[in-house]
């Protein structure tokens, strides 16, 4: 750990001492490039990627610089996804009722940014990933874990609750039932325990199976979900969209290949 910094006996629950914190307690993410995917890294791995209050600005912000990036990969650095919220902020939050709004305000707008995005995004988690590294997680629009992940949602522990629109995907994943079960057990479970409920998708993945496909289309259809996940049967821009393929070169381009195959 860090000068000046302490860990309680649970993962989940980073703290620091009285006044400002070294440079590198700070949540850092670092955005690379590889050939059309985006990776972005949470690179505290001293801390096992635990988020301040000031990450979810440099999230958000980072994820305006995605170019013509036709994926993004959310990893963890250092055999973590996400501890969750850095904890040791909420005692400054606890007499400032505009910090405590600013908070929730900050990282609803970088995880909505990102359940936005027009492209597809992986979150690839290895090892911990709690509380609000799970809201990270859903808000991509696959989750793939290896062997070391484990999962739990952990504020009954602590005393305080979860963003709405966190619960709000939980739900949408795993169903009011195991919802309930882990907001308020706070229970760890394992990935394979997190395919079996729905909370993720897959264990491990190749991207390029994404990529070969036309990113119109992905496009299209990503929109598509986001409407059916509001309860949207029937929608006149898809409707557009739908047509607008049908005459489009890319359909054109792989039905030729498809031919001289």
């Amino acid at each position: 750990m860090w000068p000046g910094c302490r860990v309680s006996g649970s993962p989940v629950f980073f703290l620091r001492d009285k006044g400002d914190p070294p440079r590198h307690c700070r949540a850092m993410f670092r955005l690379t490039h590889d050939g059309e995917i985006a990776r972005l890294s949470l690179d505290r791995p001293e801390a096992r990627n635990a988020i301040p209050a000031a990450g979810w600005a440099e999230l958000r912000r980072l994820l305006g610089e995605l170019g013509s990036a036709r994926m993004l990969v959310i990893s963890g650095a250092g055999g973590a996804f996400c501890a969750g919220a850095d904890l040791s902020d909420f005692a400054a939050m606890r007499d400032d009722q505009s910090a405590r709004v600013r908070f929730r305000e900050s990282m609803r707008a970088a995880l909505d940014t990102l359940r936005v995005l027009p492209i597809p995004t992986v979150a690839r988690i290895d090892g911990a990933c709690y509380g609000a590294g799970v809201a990270l997680a859903m808000a991509c629009d696959l989750r793939v874990v290896t062997g070391r992940a484990h999962f739990a949602i952990t504020p009954a522990k602590i005393g305080i609750s979860y963003p709405q629109e966190d619960v709000h995907r939980l739900v949408a994943l795993v169903g009011p039932g195991q919802a309930a079960r882990l907001l308020f057990t706070a229970a760890t479970i394992d990935g394979a325990e997190a395919i079996r409920i729905g909370l993720v998708e897959l264990e491990d993945s190749d991207e390029s199976a994404i990529l070969a496909n036309d990113p119109e289309s992905i496009a299209l259809l990503k929109h598509a979900i986001a409407l059916a996940a509001d309860g949207v049967r029937t929608d006149a821009g898809q409707d557009r969209g739908f047509d607008g393929l049908l005459g489009g070169e890319a359909l054109a381009r792989r039905l030729e290949a498809l031919r001289r195959k």
